[in-house]
């Protein structure tokens, strides 16, 4: 197995394997870094809590629910759109080790356990989604290196300055077009892509560090919420293009799901802060020379 990652106009080249090995166990990094950016995740929404007065009891709960729901929302999303393959192989549905989480599934799945809970709880929605949606950012931060050790999850032919070469015998998702670029080094061919993993990561902390900075001037909850969703959404949207592994809706024929996804829920993010936003200024008094008070 050829482990070798190289950033050829950086100057780096790098040996990460997939998987390590304790007490017999093999363990990949994949499933490793999924974990460490769930960890570090919870613990910015518990910090988050705490700062806001909210009880961290409740996040603590809400956790232990929510990696389930994420982690079953996020192969599911995958494998529906990938169902070629899994009707064929229906046992692979389970194989976790070899990648196939869907962000957006997982996502989806965080937010419909949010809504039963803070239901059954009697809390607040928004205000818990604001909050949560921090440490989310956080995680997939951290996550998107699991893409990296995998291999997975990259973009199309780039000689730009960010390139990566991965060895063509490891890499997954090869297109035609990276064939034609195929570049050989010391006998074995490495395929040159976008890391898009990393474009991804990049996008996620300038957002977070945007949300830091606006959050102490948020207007109602839910706010924060709508802004990743929005942040985000641009990112992926843009991001996505450049997947040579994109999951396709067929029946629209073959447009990328996340795109469709990202561009349906910028939307309903836009129109949310549109609403919220008039419904506040009607609340507002206004003085008698026109300025809100």
């Amino acid at each position: 197995m050829n482990t070798t990652i190289r950033f050829p106009h950086l100057g780096l080249t790098l040996n990460p394997g997939k998987s390590f090995t304790v007490f017999g166990i093999e363990i990949a990094y994949y499933g490793v870094i999924i974990a460490l950016g769930m960890l570090a995740g919870a613990l910015v929404a518990y910090r988050e809590a705490k700062k806001t007065g909210q009880k961290v009891d409740d996040y603590i709960d809400f956790t232990l629910y929510t990696l389930i729901a994420a982690i079953i929302g996020a192969r599911i999303y995958y494998v529906i759109f990938e169902w070629d393959y899994y009707s064929a192989h229906p046992l692979e549905i389970f194989n976790l080790r070899a990648g196939g989480l869907a962000i957006y599934g997982g996502v989806l799945a965080s937010a419909l356990t949010l809504f039963i809970f803070t239901k059954v709880k009697k809390l607040k929605f928004w205000l818990m989604a604001d909050t949560a949606v921090q440490g989310l950012i956080i995680g997939q931060i951290i996550g998107r290196w699991g893409n990296f050790f995998n291999r997975e999850a990259f973009g199309g032919y780039t000689d730009s300055l960010f390139a990566m070469q991965l060895p063509v015998s490891e890499a997954k998702g090869i297109t035609q077009e990276l064939i034609e670029h195929l570049v050989t080094i010391d006998g074995v061919s490495y395929v040159q892509v976008h890391p898009t993993f990393l474009y991804e990561g990049t996008w996620n902390l300038l957002l977070f560090i945007g949300i830091c900075l606006y959050k102490r001037h948020k207007k109602f909850d839910g706010e924060i919420f709508a802004i990743y969703l929005m942040g985000y959404g641009v990112g992926r949207f843009i991001i996505e293009g450049l997947r040579t592994d994109q999951l396709v809706i067929k029946a629209l024929g073959g447009i990328a799901a996340s795109q469709v996804l990202s561009i349906i829920l910028i939307v309903l993010a836009v129109a949310f802060v549109i609403y919220n936003r008039v419904q506040l200024k009607k609340r507002t008094p206004v003085t008698k020379d026109g300025n809100e008070q």
